[in-house]
């Protein structure tokens, strides 16, 4: 078995003892809003990325190409969840993630599919190597998976390129420091923790390499060939969650990570 497909096996094993997929197509259905449940204040986190990112990016672009619809490329789709909620919204979506399997994977998707008569296409692909010609999409946008890449540049490039002059590539949730020593000393707590927590199962998860992490100055050096100029946007989050600054601060631990919304247009 491939260094790839042992990571997928171990990933999806992971992501079912953590409780995804475990509420079936009511959860699935409930996304990014999901009210209860062990995963409920992950999801309360990135139901605040989702509203926002409709409100400035999705309806702005949405204005501009209007009276057509928008079509977006989910990068890094999962379950397909955020597909399902912008084909609801009237937009054409297509989901891609290197992961077929039916915990979150793409596989996941066809309860998505049994609900809506307006269905998504799932693309199995790496988001290193889009296998989509140029000019398609109107949005590309990273859901919660950029920091997956092994390589920055050619990743946003792959982007860039199946993107239309004057649509988005844009970021979401994905983990941002302020300085690159706080996302390694991040890097360095996830492996030892998955280490302790995990056995012989943090090998397999911990075998790809990764960025993991992103910082302003990261990701302008990557975009420099690109010609991408970042615009974040803020997104204002559950008080428990913005507080986690404060108490990092208090107790004398590394910052911890941001998650809000970046944004660059395309010449």
């Amino acid at each position: 078995m491939t260094i790839t497909a042992r990571f997928r096996a171990a990933y999806a094993e992971h992501r079912a003892s953590e409780g995804r997929g475990s509420g079936g197509p009511a959860e699935l259905l409930a996304l990014p809003f999901l009210g209860s449940g062990p995963l409920a204040r992950e999801w309360a986190v990135r139901a605040r990325t989702y509203s926002r990112f409709m409100d400035a990016v999705v309806a702005a672009r949405a204005r501009e190409v209007s009276p057509r619809a928008l079509s977006v490329l989910d990068l890094g789709a999962g379950n397909g969840w955020l597909c399902y909620r912008l084909t609801h919204e009237g937009h054409q979506a297509l989901a891609l993630d290197w992961r077929r399997d039916q915990v979150d994977g793409l596989g996941a998707a066809a309860a998505y599919q049994q609900h809506r008569s307006r269905r998504f296409p799932r693309l199995a692909a790496s988001f290193e190597q889009i296998p989509i010609k140029d000019g398609q999409f109107d949005i590309a946008v990273f859901n919660a998976a950029l920091h997956y890449t092994e390589d920055l540049e050619r990743t946003l490039g792959e982007a860039v390129r199946v993107v239309r002059s004057g649509g988005r590539v844009v970021i979401l949730d994905s983990p941002f420091y302020r300085q690159a020593v706080d996302g390694e000393r991040m890097v360095a707590e996830k492996r030892q923790r998955m280490a302790r927590a995990l056995g012989a199962q943090a090998g397999a998860l911990l075998g790809l390499k990764a960025i993991e992490y992103l910082t302003r100055d990261r990701l302008a050096r990557a975009s420099t060939s690109l010609a991408l100029e970042w615009r974040r946007h803020r997104v204002w989050y559950p008080l428990w969650y913005e507080l986690r600054s404060f108490s990092s601060w208090i107790r004398g631990r590394r910052p911890p990570s941001r998650f809000d919304i970046w944004e660059a247009v395309v010449a």
